[in-house]
């Protein structure tokens, strides 16, 4: 008999000890978590974007909600101070005192130097620009012995500009198709002769010097390649510029001073 009491007060222990976990539960369900999450409470996020900050927070503040700035940046549009994107968005549900991100539009837009690209290869210049925070835009392919190489950019190099600007770029396509006559270029002045050369789509490139007392200093001699009609476009020009002779090597080789030598 003393077992069947044991035993059946030992259910209704537990009996008991289930029914407060449920009521607990209950309570908690129906008015602790309600009460702590403000069930059943909701503010519409007002769209405050193109707005002033001083409109913004105002709006935000009237209703019970807070803001932080999470970033700045410039705009075109927008003058300084003014919002340009938000989260959440205007017209969502969010609970009291919810914080709004904002994103304002920044007093003004940091400028860079613009790179010399020119002679560089495409994704060279590519990388340049991006670590300038530039963008690469329009890429026209002209023709030109040089594969890849950059020709020209739209921004001349040094010049200061804002970033995010667009960079065009024209590049060698690497056929050079196009044949050029060949500049005359013997007895010019060296500098006469780098100008033709380039006024002709061609490159300068060597220049040597040789004694001679056939032409005054700095007069081309000759150059290379010779020899032909015409040369494909962008091909380089090597040049032997005179430079005035050494007088005892010209008297050494029989030369009369007075007749053979120039006078300078």
């Amino acid at each position: 008999m003393r077992h069947i009491l044991k035993d059946i007060r030992l259910y209704i222990v537990i009996g008991s000890i289930g029914l407060l976990g449920v009521l607990v539960l209950i309570v908690a369900d129906t008015w602790v978590m309600p009460a702590y999450t403000n069930y059943g409470e909701g503010i519409t996020v007002p769209d405050v974007k193109n707005l002033s900050m001083e409109q913004a927070v105002a709006q935000f503040t009237s209703i019970g909600l807070r803001y932080e700035v999470y970033d700045e940046r410039p705009n075109e549009v927008l003058p300084p101070g003014h919002v340009m994107d938000q989260n959440p968005l205007g017209g969502t549900i969010v609970k009291p005192n919810r914080k709004i991100y904002l994103m304002i539009s920044a007093e003004t837009r940091p400028t860079v130097s613009m790179p010399p690209l020119m002679g560089n290869s495409l994704d060279n210049a590519r990388i340049q620009l991006q670590v300038r925070g530039l963008q690469l835009g329009s890429i026209t392919y002209e023709s030109s012995p040089y594969r890849n190489s950059v020709l020209r950019q739209s921004v001349a190099p040094g010049e200061s500009i804002r970033r995010n600007t667009v960079i065009h770029l024209v590049i060698g396509d690497g056929i050079g198709q196009r044949r050029i006559a060949t500049p005359n270029l013997i007895g010019l002045r060296l500098t006469q002769a780098q100008l033709r050369i380039r006024d002709s789509a061609l490159r300068v490139g060597e220049i040597t010097f040789e004694a001679s007392s056939v032409f005054e200093p700095n007069h081309v001699l000759r150059f290379t390649p010779a020899g032909t009609d015409s040369l494909f476009e962008g091909m380089t020009i090597n040049l032997v510029v005179t430079e005035k002779p050494n007088v005892q090597e010209a008297i050494e080789g029989g030369v009369v001073l007075n007749d053979s030598i120039p006078r300078f």
